[in-house]
């Protein structure tokens, strides 16, 4: 998985496609993402004591890795192609216009 926490990244699948967001958090060993402000959910929570109340939070819950796209700041939401430096350093660029992502 090549994306990192901190990608800006449109969904292509689901009940949100077509939204954008910054991946919160990744999980590469079950090849999903959490994306801010996507897949939101209500649980709804018992007090657990005096201080914290209970009652209906939302959250996001983690999505497929497949069902997002990484967005390139010149070119759109394009695949992720890996290059190599002079120093032997792999580094990821935008298939389309192989910028530095």
């Amino acid at each position: 998985m090549r994306l990192k926490s901190g990608d800006r990244v449109r969904v292509l699948s689901g009940k949100d496609r077509g939204s954008e967001g910054q991946i919160l958090k990744a999980f590469p060993g079950e090849g999903r993402v959490l994306v801010e402000g996507v897949h939101m959910v209500q649980r709804h929570t018992k007090a657990r004591d005096a201080t914290t109340p209970g009652g209906i939070i939302e959250k996001s819950l983690p999505i497929d890795a497949s069902n997002v796209a990484i967005v390139c700041s010149s070119c759109g939401p394009t695949r992720i192609a890996m290059d190599v430096d002079e120093f032997g350093k792999r580094f990821r660029v935008c298939r389309k216009c192989r910028t530095a992502l």
